[in-house]
């Protein structure tokens, strides 16, 4: 049977690290938690498990996980975000393809993400396939800060894993409105490095495209009242990135 390492990063996730660890129990060979200085109760928390609590500083969330990603032992790693859980069902494929995780270089499966107390079904969050565990060798991670992305190397085979991971995203919407504005900020701030400009068009048009995609064409509408809420919430942070670069570039100037 292969051995798998399960890579954890955190900040301040004392409401949600336990669930976390809980659900990894009965897969888990190894349990690395890479902490940025939280101030709350996690490291107390992570101490009663078997885990190797590692402190590090954030350089942004891409820099930390392929960071994080080379404190596992095991060449096979299942990367978890604090407030995400192995469902039953998915820790039961895992441990059976345990027997043999040779067989792919990486694996995906359907991420679940629940919103203020409500599973959303929509909106474009599911299926919100992730790949997440994987033979850390055949890749690293990419993507946009702070939306981070594992990627294999060309001509590597990839299996998907039947079962859920369970996210818990916002417990509510204050908090939601809170991230958005944060990362909208980390998100203009990338793209402002990378000399990408402000455009009128995507400040005017991309908020209501992204609405109107999320909303009736991705049946946002179906997940009722919180639906509406997180259709009304990503149109809001198409804009937020278009003026913060905007702002960006005014101050350079």
């Amino acid at each position: 049977m292969s051995k798998l390492s399960v890579v954890i990063i955190t900040f301040n996730e004392e409401k949600n690290i336990a669930r976390c660890l809980d659900s990894v129990q009965n897969i888990a060979d190894e349990i690395v938690v890479v902490d940025s200085f939280s101030k709350d109760r996690t490291k107390e928390i992570c101490e009663k498990y078997p885990v190797r609590f590692i402190e590090h500083p954030f350089d942004g969330h891409i820099e930390q996980k392929n960071w994080a990603k080379e404190q596992a032992t095991y060449d096979y790693v299942l990367s978890l975000d604090a407030d995400e859980a192995v469902s039953t069902k998915l820790e039961e494929s895992i441990q059976k393809q345990k027997n043999n995780l040779e067989a792919a270089d990486g694996y995906y499966f359907n991420r679940f993400t629940n919103y203020c107390g409500k599973w959303i079904r929509h909106c474009g969050w599911y299926p919100d396939r992730k790949l997440r565990l994987w033979n850390r060798q055949k890749g690293k991670w990419g993507g946009e800060n702070p939306h981070d992305r594992f990627e294999l190397n060309e001509g590597t085979k990839i299996q998907f894993l039947k079962g859920d991971l369970l996210h818990y995203s916002f417990y509510s919407i204050e908090q939601h409105m809170e991230t958005i504005n944060k990362f909208s900020s980390i998100s203009a701030g990338f793209r402002f490095r990378k000399g990408l400009k402000f455009s009128i068009f995507k400040m005017f048009f991309s908020p209501l495209w992204k609405f109107f995609t999320s909303y009736f064409i991705k049946g946002g509408f179906r997940d009722g009242f919180y639906g509406y809420v997180i259709c009304r919430n990503s149109a809001h942070s198409s804009f937020l990135k278009q003026v913060k670069l905007y702002q960006l570039w005014k101050e350079k100037k």
